[in-house]
C-alpha cells in the first residue's frame, strides 16, 4: 500500500507456532497451553494460510497440499525459498507468561499506559526486535478491561471499562433467537438492516 514498513513483526505467547514457523520453517501443531492472552491460544491461524498463498506465488494447489498435510499429519515444512520469502518481510518473537505480566507492569511504570496481555506481548517482542535506526510501532489489540484479572495480577490495578462502556453491565440485554436455518438467518438479517 506504499507504507514504508521495513518488517512486520509477529508476536506470540507460549503457543508459538507462528514464531517457530517463521524462524525454523516448520509449522507443527503441539497442543494449546491456556494463557492470560487467550486470543493467541491457537495452533491454526487462518491469516497464515493467506500469507502462504502469497508466499507460494498464489499457487492454490500448493497451499491446499500444505493444509491437507496439516490436517493429516499435524504439520508441514516450508521450502527454503518460501521461508526466505517470508523472512524478507516478517520477523517474529515469543513472550512467556511471566514476561507478559512483567511487561504490563513495566509499561505502566514507564509510560503510564496500561496494556492488555496481548498488547504487552507485542511491546515485549518489539523491544527485543527493535533496531535503533528504524522506528518501531506496536498496535494495541484490546482494552485492558477486557482482561481485568490478568492486568490486576500484573499491576495490582483492576482496569475500569472505558467511559462509553462504563454502564455496560447495567444495560438491558437483548437476545434474538433464530432457527438453525440459513434462510431464516438471511431473513432475520434483512429485516434488521437499515439502509
Amino acid at each position: 500500500m506504499g507504507l514504508p514498513i521495513d518488517k512486520l513483526v509477529g508476536a506470540t505467547n507460549q503457543n508459538d507456532i507462528l514464531h517457530r514457523c517463521l524462524t525454523q520453517g516448520e509449522y507443527k501443531t503441539s497442543g494449546v497451553m491456556p494463557s492470560i492472552s487467550p486470543s493467541m491460544d491457537i495452533q491454526v491461524s487462518s491469516n497464515f494460510e493467506r500469507l502462504l498463498f502469497e508466499a507460494y506465488a498464489r499457487d492454490g494447489a500448493a497451499v491446499s497440499a500444505l493444509m491437507a498435510a496439516l490436517k493429516a499429519e499435524g504439520g508441514f515444512s516450508l521450502s527454503q525459498g518460501v521461508l526466505e520469502t517470508l523472512q524478507r518481510d516478517f520477523q517474529s518473537g515469543r513472550c512467556g507468561e511471566e514476561q507478559t505480566r512483567a511487561q504490563i507492569g513495566q509499561t505502566l511504570k514507564g509510560s503510564g499506559e496500561l496494556l492488555c496481555p496481548h498488547s504487552a506481548i507485542g511491546v515485549h517482542v518489539a523491544e527485543q526486535q527493535r533496531q535503533p535506526e528504524t522506528p518501531m510501532i506496536t498496535l494495541a489489540t484490546a482494552h485492558p478491561a477486557k482482561f481485568p484479572d490478568a492486568v490486576e495480577s500484573a499491576t495490582g490495578l483492576r482496569p475500569d471499562l472505558p467511559p462509553h462502556m462504563a454502564d455496560l453491565f447495567e444495560r438491558p440485554e437483548r437476545i434474538a433467537r433464530v432457527a438453525n436455518d440459513l434462510d431464516a438467518l438471511k431473513q432475520f438479517i434483512k429485516e434488521r438492516i437499515s439502509l
